[in-house]
């Protein structure tokens, strides 16, 4: 299984109870036999040139309100973060894990190398930062800051989380025991599963990426929006459904009125800037003109 879709089912997976995990497990078996049986539906889902966000959309608008919770939040992360021809073979691995999972109360993962348990961690975090707000994202960045650098300075401790002999149970218990009820309910169980599911010598490390990893998060989950004229309800919800289908998650706006834009939107999210704004085309069409393609472009259609 990819690293980032087994941590996040090892998140999702694990808060269910048996009864749950063995429904998921046969609608995620059903799934994967309907697109293999459904050319267009398979055709669609393993096509390269469709984004994974967009995959992801697909499946949520065929699948919301026929399935568990459970098994549209897996089915849709597994087609946005698969690589497209992928896509079957990952539900059919989500629904193999479900159903051990409900039959032996483990969920086996695999021993990855440094960076590949870096994403593996990523896809844990994805499951548990889709749940809450933006407002507690700024608490979870600093606290789990400030366990590494408990960690780092702390020598007998450090030795005791960084062993790879010591019993994984032990580990996780003194984490357990040094941070609940201090702590956001998401840093604890991030902190938990740096030692279960990331490299045993990277702990601190580990959770120094995650510190930066929900920051990012954080700027795809929050658009910043600029706008000559104040947007009304249908406009607000048509952009948010566009970034969601962008991005594949569910994004916040933050709208500012700025009449000098003319008129339009100008979008920041993430590392992407849209700009659909009149002063943005009128600037291209000055830049177009000023290097002459404009000019040559003409020439070249009269010829």
């Amino acid at each position: 299984m990819l690293p980032k879709l087994e941590g996040f089912a090892a998140a999702l997976l694990g808060s269910l109870n048996k009864t749950a995990l063995a429904t998921v497990a046969v609608e995620l078996r059903s799934l994967e036999q309907t697109i293999l049986s459904q050319a267009r539906l398979r055709a669609v889902l393993t096509d390269t040139s469709i984004a994974g966000p967009a995959r992801g959309e697909i499946l949520r608008d065929l699948l919301t309100n026929k399935v568990d919770a459970a098994t549209l939040r897996l089915s849709v992360y597994a087609a946005s973060v698969a690589p497209a021809q992928e896509v079957p073979r990952a539900i059919d691995e989500l629904a193999v894990a479900a159903n051990v999972l409900s039959e032996t109360g483990e969920f086996p993962q695999a021993n990855l190398g440094h960076m590949a348990a870096r994403r593996r961690v990523s896809g844990f975090a994805d499951e548990l930062l889709d749940e809450i707000g933006t407002d507690d994202f700024g608490t979870i960045e600093e606290e789990l800051f400030r366990w590494a650098r408990t960690i780092d300075s702390n020598l007998d401790l450090r030795r005791l989380l960084l062993d790879r002999d010591a019993p994984l149970e032990s580990r996780v218990g003194t984490v357990e025991q040094l941070l609940k009820g201090k702590v956001h309910k998401v840093t604890l169980l991030l902190s938990k599963y740096v030692i279960e599911g990331g490299r045993p010598r990277d702990v601190v490390g580990t959770l120094d990426f995650l510190v930066d990893f929900v920051a990012r998060s954080r700027d795809w989950r929050v658009a910043r929006v600029f706008t000559a004229r104040e947007l009304d309800k249908s406009s607000r919800e048509q952009l948010v459904a566009s970034l969601k289908t962008l991005t594949g998650k569910n994004v916040e706006l933050q709208v500012a009125e700025e009449p000098d834009l003319l008129g339009g939107v100008l979008v920041e999210v993430g590392d992407l800037r849209l700009d659909a704004t009149t002063r943005g085309r009128l600037g291209a069409l000055h830049d177009a003109v000023a290097s002459k393609r404009l000019y040559e472009s003409a020439i070249n259609r009269n010829e």
